[in-house]
């Protein structure tokens, strides 16, 4: 969430490029809405696929800068780094891959321990421990393990569905377009047995909705809602040439509920 108005995502490069001259960097986003841990794991998990299994990722939505939060490094089950805050972002990298351990950025030498700063922890912990992680060095020497069964969670609850249908949660937005982005899985909507064309009911929060299942948004006139499977196989609401989230002012963590399509078995 630092933006790129001043100079702190530069620092935090020229930092890792000193002790990592060979890491190739790719930027994943510096425009997480301030503050938004939420958001910041949604973006983390989405963009995780992609990388490969040995890619380090330093994530700073850090609120709780200088408190009695940890820097942590934490391995995923897949083999991938995450260097950051215990505030909650890995929430649902661990509930898709699993945290396989984690340990605590504690060492001096894994940080700039001159320049030390109780307010930038991206530039002084995260950057430099995550180019000790790219350069090769042992993990285990950045400090204590942790208990990965103890790592801070995010209050956000898997979709699930039950005799009354689905149940879900908004878990972000998608860019400047406003599409709701969902916590469910292309394979927990099919269950309900709706299909392309059927007009679905949604409880969204308090509001009921009545929303076209559609391929994509030009299947519906400019204006109008829909919903549909998004890029990255979750169900996700959205509006044809227009910003769902500003028409029907919904944000993060907003609860989401479909019954079963009637006469469908359950």
């Amino acid at each position: 969430d630092f933006d790129l108005r001043d100079e702190s995502v530069g620092v935090c490069k020229a930092v890792m490029a000193a002790i990592a001259p060979r890491a190739r960097i790719i930027d994943i986003t510096h425009q997480v809405q301030p503050y938004s841990v939420t958001q910041a794991a949604r973006l983390l998990a989405d963009a995780a696929p992609y990388f490969p299994k040995d890619a380090v990722f330093v994530v700073v939505v850090d609120p709780g800068v200088g408190s009695a939060r940890k820097p942590i490094i934490a391995r995923s089950k897949t083999g991938q780094y995450f260097v950051l805050p215990d505030n909650g972002l890995l929430t649902l990298v661990q509930d898709r891959d699993g945290i396989a351990a984690a340990r605590e950025i504690a060492n001096p030498g894994w940080t700039l321990a001159a320049s030390h700063s109780i307010t930038f922890h991206g530039r002084d912990v995260f950057s430099p421990a995550a180019a000790h992680l790219a350069r090769g060095d042992d993990w285990t020497k950045a400090g204590p393990e942790l208990d990965v069964s103890k790592l801070t969670r995010l209050g956000l609850r898997p979709a699930s569905v039950d005799e009354q249908g689905l149940h879900g949660q908004v878990i972000g937005m998608d860019g400047p377009y406003g599409n709701i982005v969902l916590n469910v899985p292309e394979q927990s909507f099919a269950r309900l047995g709706y299909a392309l064309g059927d007009m679905v009911p949604v409880m969204l929060d308090s509001r009921r909705l009545k929303l076209p299942f559609v391929r994509t948004f030009s299947d519906v006139p400019p204006g109008m809602p829909l919903l549909y499977i998004d890029s990255r196989k979750r169900l996700s609401l959205g509006v044809n040439l227009g910003n769902f989230e500003q028409a029907y002012r919904v944000s993060p963590v907003a609860t989401l509920s479909i019954p079963w399509k009637a006469g469908r078995p359950r």
